[in-house]
């Protein structure tokens, strides 16, 4: 029986020859935003979910891409979205469920075993690059789970009543973004362990780490902000256009001499 150590150098050697699948949460309705889809609000000429496909698009290890948006906005997604602005990966666009959790296992149940890794990605988070959606599927083949994310800038406080109870100490801590990898097996054993017992999480990482699995955690970026508020919108902006100039005369924020990314 093969060792663990060549396991996983056979894990290594095999990247090359896979395709991982993405699943894009965009079934949010920006309750911070007045209601309004945050996901089709534009940013530098593009919806925010234009932004968040093109990078899953240009990942050189995503085979396919299912998103995931409330049932009304499938045909507007389809047509508006992944047709308009040419998205050849966009496999299906299918409706979620309540809660964010509910939509990833909407997704779920729709993938096929052919996939063995499954990346996890916000719609809202459009500022992602191909590197980072790389880089995680990377670790998530070789470590079976794999989570973005950045250490705290500020000074964490645990409060109650308005009164701080202690100083947490964040050397330890750190703010975890999407994506999120998975070898696929993995991820729907956590999804089905949390559909049995009633559990809620506000990320795939926790339900996976309530398996007891060790998840690596694979640097994120400050930029990748999540849409939220207004002030989120504005800020992404600056972000992209720092990225690259932008032809002020296009609406679809193509680069001078060249073509939309």
């Amino acid at each position: 029986m093969p060792s663990h150590k060549e396991k996983k150098e056979k894990r290594s050697k095999g990247l090359k020859h896979f395709k991982a699948v993405a699943v894009i949460a965009s079934a949010g309705m920006g309750r911070r935003l007045g209601g309004r889809k945050k996901n089709y609000l534009e940013i530098a000429g593009r919806p925010v979910l234009a932004h968040t496909l093109s990078a899953f698009e240009k990942s050189t290890l995503i085979g396919g891409v299912v998103a995931v948006v409330p049932a009304s906005d499938i045909d507007y997604c389809e047509t508006r979205i992944v047709k308009r602005f040419g998205f050849k990966k966009v496999l299906k666009v299918i409706p979620g469920g309540k809660e964010r959790q509910d939509s990833v296992a909407c997704a779920l149940d729709v993938l096929g075993s052919e996939w063995e890794v499954v990346v996890v990605h916000d719609g809202a988070r459009p500022l992602v690059t191909p590197e980072m959606i790389d880089k995680t599927i990377r670790a998530a083949y070789r470590s079976g789970a794999a989570v973005t994310a950045v250490e705290l800038k500020d000074t964490v406080k645990e409060v109650t009543g308005g009164k701080v109870n202690r100083t947490i100490p964040r050397d330890r801590l750190r703010a975890a973004q999407t994506p999120q990898g998975f070898r696929l097996d993995l991820l729907k054993e956590a999804y089905k362990r949390a559909a049995e017992e009633g559990l809620m999480a506000t990320d795939d990482s926790s339900l996976v780490e309530g398996l007891g699995e060790k998840v690596k955690v694979i640097e994120g970026s400050y930029e990748n902000i999540k849409i939220t508020t207004e002030e989120d919108i504005e800020l992404a902006e600056v972000f992209l256009k720092r990225r690259r100039p932008f032809d002020a005369n296009s609406r679809y924020g193509v680069k001078k001499g060249g073509r939309s990314g």
